[in-house]
């Protein structure tokens, strides 16, 4: 999906008589389109307080366990790479509308499965949901944001992202807390397991009835010709524009497009993957390398690995959570600021450097008869610190930043293209990550596993430092005329 339609700053600082009304109408559509990312968050931490109890309830062995964790990637690699195209044809509001629907089922099939069949059913079903989400919110506000602000709003996807995480991670150590562990009886004589999956129906629920109230963004109504509409959504936006203009300037942009295609990313005169392309499958790729989401599916796993109780690792993972909700915030205040690059680069070597300490904890802990780490107080301390210092690098550059970049970096002409191959991407590398996670575990420990993902923080900010170029403060069209003009002066 291109972003032709986006509002510039001025037009909305520029606009007499009711500025901050605009201002609101555009912080709620962001806000409501970022509930996608709630629920991203949230689905996605679910299944951390439950791998355990999935593992007994299914009998399962530790590949299958890693396919029940990471079913729902599958899914979302599928969400991401159609969600462009099914948005270009049949609008961004209607697809989020069957997203939400989408992760209110999953959200109650997955807890009333009886094997690990249905189950991987509904978590790929959710996973759709996921990798929709992960595309159109974003995609969805860039369209609505005035240029000065559109990093901070779209952090704003993130930040809902990491509140649903948190979210999760809280609701499964209540649930747990409750009724004894996540195997044990909870209300109504059901596992405590499966209630912690339909607590997500709230969200789903919330996240479907507020998009009744959100319009199509003006980009997509003029290219689906209903320029009357398109005038209508942009009045509600801003008061004293020159509506007309802006409607022309989406015209030219989409005149001087052909229907989106995977071909688009593909350059005529070479016959080769655009150089463009090829940067952000870095950045989505990386993203995941560093292990991340192997401390937000597996954190309890993980801590009980490390000889923490279950109560104990539940608990870490609020404290994980609420490092990584604040931190996000940091990014949001930071990123209209600093820079996009900057930001990657310190993240880079900062993720490095914590999953160093954690290797090393883990690395030199003695291992006690049941398989479990002993470490010591200090170690254990160590351990604790490098772990949130980790998400908290992570938290205000890789986990918003990359997001918003692979919004921005591209030209309008083959955007929706190359989101969904670096979407596709992106979830393939986190599902790799999670497949092998508990293999690594099984077979090479928990110390040179964090070594691994340590050298790719390393890799991560080589690449950043010699790939990425800023994209902070300059219009989508801007960056797009600047990349045809860069294709049209390689062209012979």
């Amino acid at each position: 999906m291109s972003d032709a339609g986006e509002l510039d700053e001025d037009e909305l600082t520029n606009a007499s008589g009711g500025g901050n009304g605009n201002l609101t109408a555009i912080l709620f559509f962001s806000f409501v389109a970022a509930l996608g990312g709630f629920l991203f968050g949230f689905d996605s931490g679910v299944i951390n307080g439950t791998v355990d109890a999935l593992q007994t309830e299914f009998n399962s062995s530790e590949a299958g366990t890693g396919f029940n964790v990471a079913s729902i990637l599958l899914g979302s690699a599928v969400g991401a790479f159609f969600a462009g195209n099914l948005a270009d044809r049949f609008g961004r509001r209607p697809v989020l509308i069957l997203t939400a629907l989408a992760f209110t089922v999953s959200a109650l099939g997955s807890g009333a499965s009886s094997g690990s069949a249905e189950f991987v059913f509904f978590r790929i079903l959710g996973g759709l949901a996921v990798g929709a989400a992960s595309i159109l919110c974003p995609a969805y506000i860039s369209e609505i944001a005035p240029s000065g602000i559109r990093g901070s709003l779209a952090t704003l996807q993130q930040l809902m992202i990491v509140i649903g995480l948190f979210m999760a991670f809280v609701n499964n150590y209540l649930i747990a807390g409750a009724a004894g562990s996540a195997s044990e009886t909870f209300w109504l004589g059901y596992g405590a397991w499966r209630w912690m999956y339909w607590m997500e129906t709230v969200p789903a629920a919330l996240f479907f009835f507020t998009l009744l109230f959100i319009p199509e963004t003006p980009r997509y109504l003029v290219a689906a010709g209903k320029e009357n509409e398109a005038r209508t959504v942009l009045g509600r936006l801003r008061t004293a524009v020159n509506i007309d203009d802006k409607i022309a300037d989406i015209r030219s942009t989409l005149e001087k497009e052909s229907r989106p295609s995977l071909s688009d990313i593909i350059q005529k005169h070479t016959g080769q993957i655009h150089p463009l392309v090829w940067a952000g499958l870095g950045l989505a790729i990386l993203q995941q390398f560093t292990g991340i989401n192997v401390v937000f599916y597996y954190g309890a796993t993980l801590w009980q690995a490390a000889g923490f109780t279950e109560a104990s690792a539940l608990l870490t993972n609020v404290v994980n959570g609420s490092v990584n909700v604040f931190f996000t915030f940091v990014a949001i205040a930071l990123i209209d600021r600093v820079g996009r690059k900057p930001l990657l680069q310190v993240g880079a070597f900062g993720q490095a450097v914590m999953l160093g300490a954690m290797a090393y904890a883990f690395g030199t802990a003695a291992v006690a008869e049941s398989g479990s780490l002993e470490m010591g107080e200090t170690m254990g301390l160590v351990a604790l610190v490098a772990a949130n210092g980790f998400i908290a690098f992570f938290a205000f550059s890789w986990g918003p930043v990359m997001w918003v970049m692979l919004g921005e970096m591209f030209p309008n002409k083959f955007r929706g293209a190359a989101l969904s191959v670096c979407g596709v991407a992106q979830w393939l590398a986190n599902f790799t990550i999670t497949m092998t996670f508990p293999i690594m575990l099984e077979n090479i420990g928990l110390g040179l596993s964090y070594g691994i993902y340590a050298f790719f923080g390393l890799v991560a900010f080589a690449f950043v430092m010699l790939f990425i170029e800023e994209t902070k403060g300059r219009t989508l069209e801007d960056m797009s005329r600047e990349a045809e003009a860069g294709i049209a002066t390689q062209q012979p």
